[in-house]
């Protein structure tokens, strides 16, 4: 079963339900690339206190995902490609041995995270919701992560993959609807080898949805996002 990263981020703590939602709005450019990010607001929108929004984003910043400026205050980390594409690089290393440390490794609570994170994909693809999508996603990967029984690797896996999917969910809006049903499809394939207990089919099978890095993607096929991005760096 997926062990939690950090002693006191159990996922049931609302620090943990906070820093969830951070991200995630991070992540789907809800709080921009380089926007102030103003505390109190967050607080009321999420209905929690204070307190619980500073420690998510001391959470954040310790990841690199937020900055915290002296005299200015606390600001979303910019979209970095030579970062980015550092991080698929090294995904593309580590993702694969993952899924097959997982398939040797996992407990059967990790088998079922990791089977059932795409439950209810196709009404999500189908009703255009980013958010859904990408939570799912996440668990997926997080839960292939923590079923290779080793802390150590997984924590480096899943600050790796939130960088890349910053990257993720901007080209995401180029996808149709049965790109993300083929996407979902190859998820699921490395669940089922997973399952099976088979290594060398779930190495493989990963090795297949890693995607690939801002710089493989021809301009018709980036955002609108992604290319003002580019003109940035």
């Amino acid at each position: 079963m997926e062990q939690d990263p950090i002693g006191d981020w159990a996922p049931g703590l609302q620090k943990a339900k906070t820093y969830e939602q951070l991200l995630l709005d991070i992540i789907l450019g809800l709080l921009p690339p380089g926007g102030l990010i103003d505390e109190r607001k967050l607080a009321v929108r999420y209905g929690v206190g204070l307190a619980g929004v500073r420690d998510a984003l001391g959470r954040l910043a310790l990841e690199g995902l937020v900055v915290r400026r002296p005299r200015v205050g606390t600001m979303v980390a910019a979209l970095d490609l030579r970062e980015i594409e550092q991080a698929f690089e090294v995904r593309h290393l580590l993702e694969a041995r993952s899924a097959g440390l997982a398939a040797r490794n996992a407990r059967e609570g990790d088998i079922a995270a990791i089977v059932t994170a795409f439950d209810g994909a196709e009404e999500a693809i189908a009703a255009g919701d980013s958010r859904a999508m990408l939570a799912m996603d996440r668990a997926f990967h997080r839960a292939v992560a923590y079923a290779t029984q080793n802390p150590t690797l997984a924590r480096y896996l899943v600050s790796l993959q939130n960088i890349a999917t910053r990257f993720w969910i901007y080209a995401m809006e180029k996808q149709n609807p049965d790109e993300q049903l083929v996407d979902v499809k190859l998820h699921r394939a490395v669940a089922a080898a997973i399952a099976a207990r088979d290594v060398a089919a779930a190495e493989a099978a990963m090795s297949r949805i890693v995607g690939e890095p801002p710089s493989a993607y021809p301009p018709a096929r980036r955002s609108p996002v992604l290319a003002q991005v580019e003109d940035a760096n």
